[in-house]
């Protein structure tokens, strides 16, 4: 559809399996359709525990895994066309992804600008040092550092937080239209989560940028989403608006993550408790 900046349509990707009694296979992503519209950014999160399939449907949105079935396009085009490196970087331009575990996204032996600064060049075709700086400085403003702050620090200099923050930062050098962050919070101290998914609010308002928040922390889909999939065993069992889904839903499934939320007592210890309408919600990162 030429409205959609994303669009999956009935995407199914199988692994093959074996054992003794010989090989067969496995639908990780099931017959999934969703669209992102073009002109209206959100915050969809994708919610489902280990095994659900939402990292290889990020892999495939992310044009690092082609599906067995089925076509993922990005304004339009359909993601198995985009061929030849020239093509390749537009989209990579348009399209960043957020990993989990930021110490793994940056080498530990390498300075942290030095990634910056590749990005600028290579995404936001940044070629002298002063137009490099502008650009990797102008990226880390907006999530709150600056390059003076990273600037010939290696990763174990920078906390969880500014190095999470920092990859955001190298996300956002190119202008993207859409970011991929696979489970961004969880290898984020609990104190600095509501920072993080604070900027990706911020992110959609100020820079127009529509982000797929893949995650199980019901707590924060709910506080951040405009809408929300719940997968379950690499099948969509319920979308729709957020909120709406994650206080009224309707599949068992869904109905089971609501229901498998802490105690009162566990909320005293540290977990979030959220309210909408008079209901309260206490939910954590209830599936592992």
């Amino acid at each position: 559809m030429s409205g959609d900046l994303l669009e999956a349509g009935h995407v199914t990707k199988s692994f093959a399996i074996g054992g003794l009694f010989g090989r067969g296979h496995f639908n990780a992503v099931d017959d999934v359709s969703f669209t992102v519209q073009a002109g209206r950014p959100e915050i969809l999160a994708i919610i489902g525990e280990s095994g659900s399939g939402k990292t290889t449907l990020a892999r495939m949105i992310l044009n690092t895994l082609a599906p067995t079935s089925g076509a993922i396009r990005f304004r339009g085009e359909e993601l198995l066309e985009v061929r030849g490196r020239k093509r390749r970087l537009d989209f990579m331009r348009q399209v960043q992804p957020i990993l989990q575990n930021p110490y793994e996204a940056f080498n530990p032996l390498r300075r942290v600008d030095r990634y910056l600064y590749a990005s600028a060049v290579r995404l936001a075709g940044a070629q002298s040092q002063k137009a490099r700086d502008e650009a990797v400085d102008a990226a880390l403003q907006k999530v709150g550092l600056s390059l003076a702050e990273v600037k010939g620090r290696f990763p174990h200099e920078l906390s969880g937080g500014q190095l999470q923050r920092t990859a955001i930062a190298r996300a956002l050098i190119s202008s993207p239209a859409l970011i991929v962050a696979d489970e961004p919070v969880s290898m984020v101290d609990a104190s600095l989560r509501m920072s993080i998914v604070n900027l990706f609010q911020r992110l959609r308002d100020e820079l127009q940028v529509s982000i797929l928040y893949i995650t199980h922390d019901l707590a924060t889909a709910y506080y951040i989403s405009d809408r929300v999939i719940i997968m379950q065993k690499g099948k969509v069992v319920e979308t729709g608006p957020a909120r709406e889904v994650l206080i009224h839903p309707q599949h068992p499934y869904s109905i089971l993550l609501k229901e498998s939320v802490l105690s009162p007592d566990d909320v005293g210890r540290g977990r979030l408790t959220l309210e909408h309408d008079g209901e309260a919600m206490r939910l954590e990162r209830i599936v592992r």
